[in-house]
């Protein structure tokens, strides 16, 4: 068939600009020109946005229309600092502004979804669909339906595919018979949602041809909160061949940096600054067996979401929670043997899994976690929360660890064994290695063109 012209949109941008694009403009003589990424310099103008969003996202945007399957794909999304329209390696990115008071009502209410979502906010607010600060998160949604319309008359897309929980009034507001398809990021729990929020989050999802989530289990929730229109459950999925061996200078530098010695025996936590993710439960854990292995450390890296970054919404969490972890350090005299690294370039994330002994994701709920496979392709046991959603591929013994992350003996229990056996752990790590192939690209690619090919 002939290729599928795609619009995407999500919250999350591909890149995050350091400081507002008119100023870079006129430093880099761009002004009033078009702009590729290549105008600008990564790391001093702008650097790749972390999360599984992007990581999806733009190996897909840049593998579809290498195999034929996509023509000129564009991708909207927030970012206050950015220039309007960017390319990226044949994608076109379509960035959204909107004033710091309207992100301030805005990021007020996504954080009210999202906290309730996850099991945070024990107490939701009934009325947060009445609450002045909801105007605010509507008033986004329909700047970005706009924008999407507006480029849909431009370049007549086949198709509209929605990321993620922060947009799923779009669909609502796309007023066309083109089908839409949204995918949800975060973990789905019929249960969590409070009975005076369903109604209006039952129209909004069914305004959509399909709704995508990330494994069975919430599949099956989505069945039992109502929604009886056609899903589907792939699992996220990324480029296995971005992932390489570092040399061995780039692993010296890695522990150069970080204060690490060669003996240093290494636990690999990598997930932003949020509650959420558990790094507290990977501390406490660490704790019940670090006098029994003088020479291992732990290693929490990377740093604050989109939402938390002053080029974001500007929400102050990962900072607070960081400051938070580190006075839970002080307080069981483990300055020296937990290192925060914040953000890791991809190159250090690659010697930072390297360099470990075993990865740990102790989320408290967590929707999927490409951190797991990201350690599998380095051929690392791994521990992960049952409360994950690849938890659902861990063969509890074979190919990895399962564990309460409620339960910092639990963790510790898991611990002890990998640690006082490294054998156990190799054998862990090859089937965790062949078990990675389940999220690749290919799969990916494949499940998504399949679906959009049916829709089209």
């Amino acid at each position: 068939m002939d290729e599928i012209s795609l619009c995407i949109s999500s919250q999350t941008p591909l890149v995050r600009f350091s400081a507002d694009c008119g100023e870079i403009l006129r430093k880099r003589g761009l002004v009033g020109k078009s702009l590729d990424i290549s105008n600008f310099v990564e790391g001093e103008d702008y650097t790749f946005t972390a999360g599984g969003v992007t990581r999806m996202v733009f190996p897909l945007l840049k593998q579809m229309p290498e195999r034929g399957f996509l023509k000129n794909p564009h991708w909207v999304s927030l970012n206050p600092l950015a220039p309007e329209e960017l390319t990226v390696g044949g994608i076109t990115l379509n960035h959204v502004r909107i004033d710091r008071e309207r992100l301030g009502g805005y990021g007020y209410t996504k954080e009210a979804l999202w906290r309730t979502l996850h099991g945070i906010l024990k107490e939701p607010p009934e009325s947060i669909f009445w609450q002045e600060e909801f105007v605010d998160y509507t008033y986004y949604n329909r700047v970005c339906s706009e924008l999407i319309t507006k480029l849909d008359e431009e370049n007549d897309f086949d198709l509209f595919y929605i990321h993620d929980f922060q947009q799923l009034p779009l669909g609502q507001m796309l007023h066309t018979l083109k089908p839409k398809i949204f995918r949800w990021h975060i973990p789905f729990d019929e249960s969590l949602i409070p009975e005076a929020w369903r109604p209006a989050l039952a129209s909004y999802f069914n305004e959509y041809d399909v709704v995508v989530v990330s494994c069975k289990k919430y599949l099956e929730s989505l069945r039992k909160f109502g929604y009886s229109g056609e899903a589907h459950h792939i699992y996220p999925y990324l480029d296995l061949g971005a992932y390489r061996k570092p040399a061995p200078e780039e692993i010296e530098n890695f522990n150069r940096k970080f204060g690490l010695d060669q003996e240093d025996r290494i636990l690999l936590v990598v997930a932003r600054m949020d509650p959420i993710k558990g790094q507290d439960r990977a501390i406490a854990g660490f704790a019940k067996v670090a006098g029994d292995f003088p020479d291992l450390k732990l290693v929490l890296a990377g740093d604050g979401s989109f939402s938390s970054s002053k080029q974001g919404l500007g929400l102050s969490k990962a900072e607070r929670w960081q400051a938070a972890l580190k006075e839970l350090v002080r307080d069981l005299s483990l300055e020296k043997r937990v290192i925060f690294t914040g953000h890791l370039t991809h190159a250090e994330l690659q010697a930072a899994y390297e360099r470990c002994e075993l990865t740990i994701l102790p989320s408290v709920l967590e929707g999927f976690g490409l951190v797991v496979i990201e350690g599998w392709l380095y051929k690392k046991p791994t521990i992960v929360s049952a409360n994950a959603g690849i938890s659902e591929l861990i063969k509890h013994g074979e190919n990895g660890l399962l564990f309460d992350p409620n339960d910092p003996n639990d963790l510790a229990d898991k611990l002890f064994p990998l640690l006082s056996d490294p054998a156990r752990g190799e054998v862990l790590g090859e089937n965790g290695y062949m078990a990675s192939g389940q999220c690749s690209l290919e799969e990916g690619v494949k499940a998504e063109f399949e679906l959009m090919k049916k829709l089209v």
